[in-house]
């Protein structure tokens, strides 16, 4: 959506320069969000019960907020996941995948970033099945 040089004109009348500036400051915060178009991860550790592996590879993309990923092999044919990003990169998301065995599998997911100091991110997760036995995991996955 695009504004008018006249909208905007009427939208900051009367606004003091302070209100202005921390306008701009929050547009410039949120432009340094965490971006995960693009980026491709790969999983460093899982639980047990989970079926990703260093094999493993998730293609994301992001659209604002809204975040997705393909992703597939070791034990995951194919797989998807579609989430929200917030405001700090955390992610929540849900997950179905088709395992080596043939069955469709299907979870939640909540991501916590943390920047390494190579600039790369690395994913905290937290997460659980929908599906098969309704346990929990814990795993984390690292950008390539």
């Amino acid at each position: 959506m695009q504004l008018s040089w006249e909208l905007f004109l009427r939208t900051i009348a009367g606004k003091t320069s302070a209100w202005i500036n921390e306008q701009h400051a929050f547009v410039s915060y949120l432009s340094e969000m965490i971006s995960y178009n693009g980026k491709k991860f790969r999983p460093v550790s899982n639980t047990e019960n989970g079926e990703t592996s260093a094999e493993t590879i998730f293609h994301y993309k992001q659209d604002g907020e809204v975040l997705s990923a393909a992703y597939a092999g070791g034990k995951i044919r194919k797989g998807h996941l579609l989430g929200i990003v917030d405001e700090e990169g955390r992610i929540e998301m849900c997950y179905h995948q088709v395992n080596d065995e043939g069955k469709l599998m299907t979870g939640r997911c909540s991501s916590t970033p943390e920047i390494l100091p190579n600039g790369k991110i690395r994913l905290h997760e937290v997460w659980e099945w929908t599906s098969g036995d309704k346990t929990r995991g814990v795993s984390v996955i690292e950008e390539l």
